[in-house]
């Protein structure tokens, strides 16, 4: 069967998620392997093939800004499963649980009482320099004291094995459609071997996310009003902003669906003005209210901060929260953790140089050929500068511009990131992934099991968003049944 030839899949100085060494899969995905084994040739490429035929006709897209090729394009797809243990999610988990409860008490001491700076843990300038730090946010009071209700971060796995955290996303964090659709359409590709290998479901992640919002709700007299607040048709992510509305039966708005008026906000329907309760928003901070950030926003409400601060509407996330998400904040997120829990980090953050000390500035300069150089608040994978991949000139800029605004900079030392197998013509190649895991906050923290493996399409490379040529697998969880597990915080 030349498509089973694993003898030529080549595992180098990676740590492999699906195998242990060349030709012999690790304990969870063996299942998997072995009914591989038992297809005819040809057939794992049919139903790739089918399974990307599948992803055209449900539309699963997402835009890409500026290309000359048109903006919206299938997201591409692998169906070979990236597989987690049990016990290693057990760890991840709790690990994620911790770092969000210490990150919403981190914002809400922050725009409050700022004893973390007055205490001398993270310094005063960090936080007022940051560009997602809203001074009309200060004072604020979110609903039921959460800022962050849902929450993507990111984490990558080195070739020690060991997971490693290396950002995280609490403004407007996007792909959690795709792990609904990436697991609807390997279900149908592998039957047997999903029933077989005890996956974890991911089926209620709309229903955990809708009573999330709905636990916000200021009017606890009647049945809350939820609605998703989109920029529109043209965002790139405006797939999932349909898809999870439809999915929690809720209605998706634009700023023109929305008025304040009476000190309450409300939707337009065809029945007149209805008041809403919840808005799960899917555009940023800047272009919420006009009246109070941006004022050539169109795509926000004037004056819905003025209610959100009396109370009479929910927001998720809350303004502000985007503090929490810049670089330089990051690094200091170790400290932030010991600082409200007195615990240490599950998962450890990758170690980071801050460009804003002189110490860590000096060494950047000295190494950037060695180092990843990333901006402080960009996402997306955009203005990250990989040393050992750059022109000469490449580093050189880079190097201009850190000396010429070194708060707006980390660098980070290359990591070997570890490696999956996709599925290329008729045979296995290693690919670089990640893992965003979704994080809910409502009533309590809850973790979808696995999350979003994004996979480095291109042979060689590290970048994995979308935007940059990456694509995505399915991640499967394996199951312990009769088991209670994870932080009941």
């Amino acid at each position: 069967m030349p498509n089973m030839d694993l003898n030529n899949y080549k595992i180098e100085n990676f740590y492999d998620e699906f195998f242990k060494e060349p030709g012999k899969p690790r304990p969870g995905a063996s299942i998997v392997l072995e009914r591989f084994k038992t297809l005819p040739p040809g057939e794992l490429h049919k139903r790739q093939k089918e399974t990307e035929a599948r992803l055209f006709q449900m539309g699963v897209t997402f835009t890409v800004y500026g290309n000359d090729e048109g903006t919206e394009r299938i997201f591409p797809f692998d169906i070979i499963p990236r597989i987690i243990e049990f016990n290693e999610w057990t760890n991840i988990e709790y690990g994620l649980k911790q770092r969000i409860y210490a990150l919403n008490m981190f914002l809400d001491d922050i725009y409050n009482d700022q004893k973390i700076i007055k205490d001398g843990v993270i310094p005063k300038e960090i936080i007022q320099s940051s560009n997602c730090f809203k001074q009309r946010c200060i004072g604020l009071k979110p609903p039921k004291n959460i800022w962050a209700h849902i929450t993507g971060t990111d984490l990558i796995r080195d070739k020690d094995g060991k997971f490693y955290v290396l950002e995280d996303n609490l403004r407007c964090p996007s792909g959690a459609s795709y792990v609904l659709e990436n697991r609807n359409v390997l279900k149908r590709t592998f039957p047997r071997v999903f029933e077989e290998s005890n996956v974890m479901s991911v089926a209620d992640y709309p229903d955990k996310l809708l009573s999330a919002l709905q636990y916000l709700s200021p009017d606890t007299m009647s049945a809350p009003t939820v609605v998703l607040l989109t920029p529109g048709q043209y965002n790139s992510a405006y797939y999932e902003h349909s898809f999870l509305a439809q999915k929690m039966g809720i209605e998706i708005v634009e700023a023109s669906d929305l008025i304040v008026s009476d000190g309450f906000v409300f939707m337009k329907t065809t029945k007149g003005l209805q008041k809403v309760d919840v808005i799960y928003r899917r555009i940023d901070d800047d272009f919420l209210d006009p009246q109070v950030f941006r004022p050539d926003s169109l795509l926000g409400i004037p004056g819905i901060m003025n209610v959100y601060k009396k109370g009479h509407v929910a927001i998720a996330n809350a303004p502000g929260t985007g503090v929490a998400d810049d670089k330089v904040v990051y690094a200091y997120v170790p400290k932030i953790i010991k600082y409200y829990m007195n615990e240490d980090p599950v998962l450890p953050n990758v170690p980071t140089y801050v460009c804003w000390e002189e110490k860590d500035l000096q060494y950047v300069l000295n190494n950037i050929k060695d180092l990843v150089v990333k901006p402080a608040n960009e996402s997306g994978g955009y203005g990250i500068v990989i040393g050992p991949h750059s022109s000469s000139k490449e580093l050189e800029e880079c190097a201009k511009k850190i000396s010429d605004n070194p708060r707006n900079f980390i660098a980070q030392p290359t990591i070997a990131l570890s490696r999956a197998p996709i599925f290329v013509d008729d045979h296995f190649e290693g690919r670089h992934v990640d893992l965003r895991p979704y994080i809910l906050y409502g009533e309590e923290i809850y973790v979808l099991p696995g999350g979003l493996t994004r996979v480095a399409l291109k042979k060689g490379s590290l970048m994995v968003n979308s935007s940059q040529g990456g694509g995505s697998k399915d991640t499967w969880v394996l199951n312990q049944k009769n088991t209670n597990y994870g932080d009941k915080r």
